[in-house]
């Protein structure tokens, strides 16, 4: 807790409002004691100067032999023995005046016993003097009553003097104790509003005043503190949030070139230009190793001699497949943010290897689709031409001539079935398919067949294409493809209808025509067809279906599931 301030300003204040009450009330009391005791002064003085007029008359009488002696004599020692003379006996009254008016009594007390005896000739002689001592008498009076006024104005003057100095000095001490420093006060409460704490109060004084002046300056000093660590916490946090941004963005970016269909060297290459863009990074370099020795470097920056080299293994479950190195200045970068993005790029080079394998196994399955399909069809034709050439020459040899014309005619069909077997399968492996999407692939597929036909083509889709990855679509269209042609080639169907279902994970083909149908026990007619889109069936993991009999019609249904 505080001490209490040494001067307090109330006190002061209150010090001086009691000096100017004393100082008035002073004055007015010494001016009514004053005027108090001259209320009797123009009396005295009155009665005083009437007792000359009375003294002569007094020797007019006596001259005269005025029978009104006695009665003036009473009336002059009523009035020298009057209230107002006796109340110079007072001890506010000088001792000059009392002795005078006592000598005034004693002269008169020598004087009445002359007229008492008859010696009037001696009051008269005595008169002339007497009245010389009541001239001085009254003199005295009127020169006490002035000397009186004289000091009331003094007093007066000097009180009013001295009420004025206090007041005056109440005022300045006001002004200088009170008013500067409030001002002072205002003024830096004003400059602390608006944000401005370096304040400076000059206020010396031991008061109420000067420890709140000081105290202000303490909080302004402490606000200034706290103000300038809370900017200081307010930029960290901001530095912080937008290292934090810069790094999602980084990553962000990084992520962003992952979701590209296929991964490149440039793909790489611009995640190695976002990871520059980290504080503190100036050179990065990705090596991917190779299982040949020969690793694939890309760097980016401006790599510097003098600084040394950092990396990091790249590692996917526990396979190393390369390493990323960087060098970096002040400030030293975010580990945390490299292994993140170290991390992504570890992905982004399993997910290329992983895109190249299943483009091979892509290749690999359909060459083996396609070998399958060559010795299914093409193969086994040639083997029977190569078979009937062998019976040719024996029967050429044995001079069969009939014979060998039916085993040549059985060679030429054998050679214009293989021909068109060998035009539908160049037109099978032709087949491109340029819309992701499975129902505009499959209308792009079927619209050359249409043209084929006379047979009136529906396709009749609802598969989303968002659940068929590659290989489904792939082999889907393939089969589709293969079970139309046959229906154009074989059915002499009027109408044919394509209907693509899916029911949850289970899709649901059907391949459907109005032709003349086929005996399914009869695998010398569709042998080659059957095979082929069992063959894709098998690929699906699904399981085909062909209801059919002679004479009404054909149903080819496929059904597989997404999952497996």
């Amino acid at each position: 807790m505080q001490n209490r301030p040494l001067k307090p300003v109330t006190t002061t204040i209150a010090r001086a409002m009691l000096a100017i009450l004393l100082l008035s009330v002073t004055t007015t009391s010494f001016a009514l004691l004053t005027l108090a005791s001259s209320l009797n002064d123009a009396e005295a003085v009155n009665v005083s100067g009437s007792l000359r007029m009375q003294s002569y008359r007094l020797a007019y009488d006596i001259q005269t032999g005025s029978t009104q002696l006695s009665e003036h004599l009473d009336q002059f020692e009523q009035s020298l023995f009057s209230p107002s003379m006796a109340a110079l006996e007072h001890w506010t009254v000088p001792t000059d005046i009392k002795v005078h008016y006592y000598n005034l009594i004693g002269q008169w007390e020598n004087l009445h016993p002359l007229l008492d005896n008859g010696e009037k000739q001696l009051f008269l002689n005595e008169v002339a003097n007497f009245v010389d001592r009541i001239d001085k008498f009254v003199f005295e009076l009127q020169e006490f009553s002035v000397i009186k006024l004289q000091v009331l104005s003094i007093a007066g003057g000097i009180g009013l003097s001295l009420i004025l100095i206090v007041a005056l000095f109440t005022i300045h001490f006001t002004q200088r104790k009170i008013v500067s420093p409030l001002n002072q006060l205002v003024a830096a409460s004003e400059q602390v509003q608006s944000g401005h704490f370096d304040v400076s109060l000059d206020v010396q004084s031991d008061n109420e005043l000067g420890t709140l002046a000081g105290t202000f300056s303490k909080m302004a000093s402490e606000l200034e503190k706290l103000y300038r660590d809370l900017e200081k916490s307010v930029d960290e946090k901001t530095r912080r949030l937008r290292h934090a941004n810069e790094s999602l963005q980084v990553l962000y970016n990084c992520s962003q070139e992952l979701s590209v269909s296929r991964l490149s060297s440039q793909n790489f290459s611009a995640m190695l230009d976002t990871l520059i863009e980290i504080e503190g990074l100036t050179a990065t370099k990705l090596v991917i190793d190779e299982n040949n020795g020969v690793n694939t470097e890309i760097i980016t920056g401006t790599p510097s001699e003098k600084q040394q080299w950092h990396y990091q293994d790249l590692e996917l479950d526990g396979q190393v497949l390369g390493q990323l190195w960087w060098q970096y200045t002040l400030p030293c970068p975010d580990k945390n943010l490299i292994d993140n993005i170290a991390r992504t790029l570890g992905r982004g080079i399993y997910y290329n290897r992983a895109q190249k394998q299943a483009e091979q196994l892509l290749l690999m399955e359909e060459r083996a689709t396609i070998a399958r399909e060559l010795h299914d069809s093409l193969a086994q034709s040639l083997s029977y031409l190569k078979i009937q050439m062998t019976l040719l020459k024996r029967q050429l040899g044995k001079n069969e001539t009939e014979s060998a014309m039916q085993i040549i005619t059985d060679i030429d069909s054998g050679l214009s079935g293989a021909y068109t077997q060998l035009r539908e399968l160049l037109s099978t492996f032709r087949l491109t398919i340029k819309e992701a999407n499975f129902g505009e692939a499959l209308v792009e597929m079927l619209k050359p067949l249409d043209e084929q036909t006379d047979a009136m083509l529906i396709i009749d889709n609802h598969l989303s294409s968002l659940n068929l990855d590659a290989h489904h679509q792939v082999h889907l269209l393939q089969l589709i493809r293969e079970a139309v042609l046959n229906a154009i080639k074989h059915a002499e169907a009027d109408e044919i209808i394509v209907s693509c279902n899916q029911d949850g994970d289970q899709v649901n083909i059907k391949i459907n025509d109005d032709g003349e149908g086929f005996d399914p026990a009869n695998e010398k007619l569709n042998h080659y067809g059957l095979a082929i889109m069992t063959e894709r069936a098998s690929r699906l993991n699904g399981e085909l279906k062909i209801n059919t009999t002679q004479g009404s019609g054909c149903e080819v249904a496929l059904s597989f599931s997404l999952e497996s």
